[in-house]
């Protein structure tokens, strides 16, 4: 039995529809990240779960129960937002123990959960500071632990690394994996961050205009998109995706992007009718450089960004797309050099007219 149910969920702000029938389960001790672009309903969804947004529809459960008409001081969730919202005349042992002082708990519990959760984070040398005498890595470290100490059914993040800068992100990304696999604690966790989405969770649900685009593991999403939205989504850098504007049929199927990008695809795997009115997409990672002669494609080389472990080139073709290949660095060509580009027909994506992932059957897959 599913731990959280959300069932058909709608919510409206007057006549704009924010989130427009939510519906998917979580199972205990999953985390699971909602992630899309901004205003896509992500933090709207997440609120609404928590109860500091009223629903216009639909119901939420939570560990066999409605919550729907729950307050959400009652719902046993706990909230961790993106600007901390620690009490600043407050020591840092005073705001990890509040909630619990208002549960009037005994203070020797009081004092062992909160030693005890203060030693996991590392927060144990700094409880009686103020939050003003901390770092922003420190006081995101207090908000999470005073959601810890109450031992909700579920933890809510509302994107808490936002604020932090990039290496302390990558830290608290691993804190947060690590406490999860100690606390094995049902927590959804919202950002925009793709990165973040893809290393952290159990599952991930890809919101796009207050619908959901598609629900699934990090690699299922990655290997297996639904559509073009969640193909380009995830992904650094995003899927090329070109319009096809011919295909020829001989022994294999030649398509054509424009007069200097073209294909040549294997007739018992992909429908040359349906490929006429598609785009096709690739990854970096499945494109290769090559000189102009042997390339699908052909483009001068507009940009090259070097990274260490490997190189992004960008490269725009003569009919006026970008395209970027992700290579090892000793395959670098050099800027405004003129290169061909090689595609592998056996990691390619189809996406019909109205941007589904399709295959000759009309079934969602890796083609």
């Amino acid at each position: 039995m599913s731990y959280l149910q959300v069932k058909h969920l709608y919510k409206k702000y007057g006549e704009t529809l924010a989130l427009k029938d939510i519906d998917f389960e979580i199972q205990k001790g999953e985390f699971v990240v909602f992630v899309g672009p901004s205003g896509c309903g992500k933090s709207t969804l997440l609120r609404t779960i928590a109860g500091l947004e009223s629903s216009s529809g639909g119901d939420i459960h939570l560990d066999g129960e409605s919550i729907i008409e729950t307050h959400p001081s009652k719902r046993d969730v706990a909230m961790v937002f993106q600007s901390y919202a620690l009490y600043p005349h407050m020591t840092v042992k005073d705001n990890m123990s509040f909630a619990l002082k208002l549960a009037k708990r005994p203070q020797q519990e009081i004092e062992q959960k909160v030693g005890k959760v203060a030693k996991a984070l590392k927060l144990d040398a700094l409880l009686d500071r103020k939050p003003k005498a901390l770092s922003g890595g420190q006081r995101q470290r207090v908000a999470i632990g005073r959601a810890i100490v109450r031992n909700p059914k579920v933890f809510l993040f509302d994107e808490p690394l936002s604020n932090l800068d990039a290496a302390l992100r990558v830290e608290m990304r691993i804190e947060l994996s690590r406490l999860h696999q100690e606390l094995q604690s049902t927590m959804i966790y919202v950002t925009h961050d793709q990165i973040e989405a893809m290393t952290l969770a159990d599952k991930v649900v890809i919101m796009s205009q207050g619908e959901v685009a598609q629900i699934g593991t990090p690699l299922e999403l990655y290997h297996q998109p639904a559509n073009r939205f969640v193909a380009t989504f995830i992904g650094t850098p995003k899927m090329n995706v070109l319009p096809v504007n011919k295909v020829t049929d001989g022994e294999m199927l030649d398509v054509a992007f424009n007069e200097d990008a073209r294909i040549r695809l294997p007739k018992d795997t992909y429908d040359g009718r349906a490929l006429a009115s598609a785009s096709i997409g690739f990854r970096p990672e499945s494109l290769t450089i090559c000189t102009a002669d042997e390339g699908d494609i052909k483009g001068d080389v507009e940009v090259i960004e070097q990274l260490g472990s490997e190189t992004l080139t960008y490269v725009r073709t003569l009919s006026g797309e970008t395209i970027v290949i992700r290579a090892e660095p000793k395959f670098t060509p050099k800027l405004r050099e003129s290169v061909g580009v090689k595609l592998d027909p056996s990691k390619v994506y189809l996406f019909d007219s109205e941007g589904k992932t399709t295959n000759i059957y009309g079934e969602v897959s890796h083609v």
